[in-house]
């Protein structure tokens, strides 16, 4: 069976040791899930598997300071990392990047056209040599599934929402966020045995992580995926590999089956710990009287029964006492004076760029004490109305401000600090009075304790920007809070404890996630941009997508498609249905040559392709059942 392990692995981070003796082993087809807290070593052990981040060994045997251990995997094995991002040709377009996954197989191709052309030309043995080669090059085109590769692309293309403008644009000129969806993509295409994945979620919408979800499930070989989106690892993986304390322990089932796993075990430690320490107290306390009566009696046996305890204390295997509370933010939201009923008011609101409409005459009501999560597709204007809201982007027409005594905390995207240079504590005390002591006090609350309160703020992680910007909102009353992304860049632990933190909060909250765990946890209320309006949905995340499905069952029974009638039980019968879904398969076959570059209409055209394969198959099983 095809293993990846890894063993006994010592690595240091500089000179700060990081990951000591952890080992765990993945088999083929598991999909396996990375958590820890933020700094764990999570994303490096994804890059030692690539071979990305080095193990520093010391030559021969292991010395202090150095690296340890080794990973054990097929040499043939071919690995696969989301998180690097390569430097291309200025020139290339996101198309030209997506098609180097099918190098190799246009090499092939090419190949075999020009073994065609000197074929032409050729008579006897010399024809029959370029004939054997055609031969093995054919069947390298065909293992490596050359004749899929369109729709192959196509269909990643689809999924992930690239489209036909998108594929044109110059890979060096898109954001960080874009270049990560497309080599996730060429990931996609590359089809490793090893997939590594870091935070695969990141930058795309919840219909392209639900795509994904599909994707990955029935991925022929080994995922690893480190991410915050406790949804996603729900749906996926069937193993969590836990860092923590440098070391792995390793749960079968997925995220939620994990967190209920490890509460029980940790139970079952906690009370195996304290009955063990009634033990040593109990010996220690044998050792004690033995000695105190061997000193009066001056009795040698006492001396030597009270040594033979203390061997067995010493020896004993010492269970930890295990750590329920992690080290971790400590949020608490004050409340301050209530808003007015109404909180947010948009009328007739309308919003373009250029040619491209976001907002068309949208309306939209949020009352003092809801929890409302903004939905809707990448570059439908989510963002942008949260700046309309707050005055940081001008009004195309129509209405849109805050109710009155409304107190706003905003936490966007993309968190830029005014001085970069300061240090954590000049950075969260600029425009407050508030003495060092106090500041540092309360910068502990965000998990700045000691001496990273004089960490530069430009050397700062995403998550730790995120928690410093945190403690500068959270330090002033408010009655109404904004966050875009809140969970992008914080471990799950973080998560967890801003999700406490908010329980509480009696203001109203509004927010864009594509976390939909968190999204189930906060909000009550779905309110989603659709058709260039908002779309609201009195519930969760899952009522929504439920009633998403209800609303597009009446579009979906309008399309075409072909419904498998019990067959018939004569031959004849059977061979004049094979004969009409033939047909029809060529038909979809042809139709799918006219629209090359349409991809979205390839992926309908190719799904109703499927489905009359599948009917086709169950007709020619009956079919042959019928002839017996």
């Amino acid at each position: 069976m095809f293993e990846l392990s890894l063993n006994q692995i010592k690595k240091h981070m500089g000179t700060t040791l990081i990951l000591d003796k952890l080992n765990f082993s993945v088999y083929e087809n598991e999909k396996v899930g990375i958590v820890g807290a933020n700094g764990s070593g999570k994303s490096t052990i994804l890059k030692m598997i690539a071979g990305i981040e080095p193990l520093n060994l010391y030559p021969g045997s292991w010395s202090p300071g150095y690296d340890y251990g080794w990973i054990s995997k097929p040499r043939t094995a071919s690995v696969a990392y989301l998180d690097q991002l390569p430097e291309f040709e200025e020139g290339l377009t996101v198309k030209d990047i997506l098609n180097l996954a099918f190098e190799e197989v246009f090499k092939l191709e090419k190949k075999l056209r020009s073994l065609e052309v000197d074929m032409q030309s050729l008579e006897g043995d010399a024809l029959e040599k370029v004939l054997m080669k055609y031969s093995r090059v054919s069947e390298a085109f065909d293992a490596k599934n050359g004749y899929d590769i369109q729709e192959k692309f196509n269909k990643i293309c689809t999924g992930l929402k690239l489209d036909k403008k998108f594929l044109n644009r110059k890979f060096h000129r898109l954001s960080g966020g874009e270049k990560s969806t497309v080599m996730l993509g060429k990931l996609l295409i590359d089809r490793p045995d090893i997939l590594l994945l870091d935070e695969p979620t990141n930058h795309l919408d919840t219909d392209a992580i639900e795509w994904l979800e599909g994707y990955l499930k029935q991925y022929q070989g080994i995922v690893m995926i480190v991410s915050h989106d406790r949804y996603f690892l729900d749906a996926i993986v069937g193993k969590i590999i836990e860092i923590e304390d440098m070391g792995a322990i390793t749960y079968k089932g997925n995220y939620s089956k994990y967190v209920e796993t490890k509460k029980d075990n940790m139970r079952i430690q906690f009370e195996n710990y304290k009955e063990q320490q009634k033990d040593i107290k109990a010996m220690k306390k044998s050792v004690q009287e033995l000695r105190q009566w061997a000193m009066k009696a001056d009795n040698n046996k006492f001396f030597k029964r009270a040594a033979s305890i203390q061997i067995k204390l010493d020896k004993m295997n010492k269970i930890s006492k295990p750590k329920f509370d992690r080290a971790n933010m400590k949020i608490n939201l004050s409340d301050t004076e209530r808003s007015g009923k109404e909180t947010i008011i948009a009328k007739d609101l309308s919003k373009s760029f250029g040619d491209v409409k976001l907002l068309d005459h949208a309306n939209l009501m949020i009352r003092y004490g809801e929890r409302v999560a903004l939905l809707g597709k990448n570059g439908c204007g989510k963002s942008t109305f949260l700046k309309m809201l707050l005055g940081e982007e001008a009004l195309g027409s129509g209405e849109v401000r805050l109710g009155a005594n409304v107190k706003t905390a905003y936490l966007p995207q993309e968190i830029i600090f005014e001085n970069e240079e300061h240090t954590v504590l000049e950075c969260f005390r600029e425009g407050l009075v508030i003495t060092e002591g106090k500041g540092r006090e309360f910068l502990s609350k965000f998990m700045f304790i000691g001496k990273t309160v004089f960490t530069k703020v430009n050397e700062l992680s995403g998550g730790e920007r995120t928690r410093l910007k945190l403690a500068k909102l959270l330090y002033h009353d408010v009655n109404l809070l904004i966050l875009d992304e809140p969970t992008n860049h914080l471990d799950i632990g973080s998560i967890e404890t801003l999700e406490s933190a908010l329980e509480p909060f009696e203001g109203t909250i509004l927010f864009i996630s594509h976390d939909r765990y968190f999204i189930n946890k906060i909000s009550e209320r779905i309110v989603a941009i659709e058709s260039c309006i908002f779309k609201e949905y009195d519930g969760d995340y899952n009522f929504y997508k439920e009633e998403r499905k209800i609303e597009e069952t009446p579009a979906f029974s309008k399309k075409k498609s072909v419904i498998l009638k019990k067959p018939c039980k004569t031959p004849a019968n059977y061979e004049d249905q094979i004969e009409s879904l033939e047909l029809k398969i060529q038909e979809l076959d042809q139709e799918m040559k006219i629209y090359p570059d349409d991809y979205l209409k390839l992926e309908k055209l190719h799904n109703e392709k499927l489905n009359l394969d599948t009917s086709l198959q169950t007709i020619y099983e009956a079919w042959e059942n019928a002839q017996e």
